[in-house]
């Protein structure tokens, strides 16, 4: 019953956060953008809402879909494997420990 408590006092502040956060970033990407772009390349300014806009299709884009990193962590194995593969595809050798350049 203890932790519910916690949670229902938590859950606030973390919407709040993210919030100002998703706030903050995009004011940021507005200054920067017209601070930078009309003058370099002649654009318009953007408002807040297109710079979330951005932010969104920047995160779409550039991004991946989730939050955290999901990459599944390879072996010492698996990665010696993969070197020798594209050693052998690519005809590119790793040079010997005494002849690095």
């Amino acid at each position: 019953m203890h932790r519910k408590w916690r949670w229902l006092a938590i859950a606030p502040a973390i919407v709040v956060g993210f919030l100002a956060f998703v706030a903050v970033g995009g004011w940021v990407v507005m200054q920067l953008w017209n601070w930078l772009v009309p003058p370099i390349i002649g654009w318009e300014s953007i408002t807040f809402w297109q710079a979330l806009g951005l932010l969104v299709l920047c995160r779409i884009l550039f991004g991946g879909h989730s939050f955290g990193s999901h990459r599944r962590r390879r072996t010492p194995e698996e990665r010696e494997r993969f070197r020798q593969a594209m050693q052998t595809r690519f005809g590119c050798a790793r040079p010997a420990e005494g002849e690095r350049q």
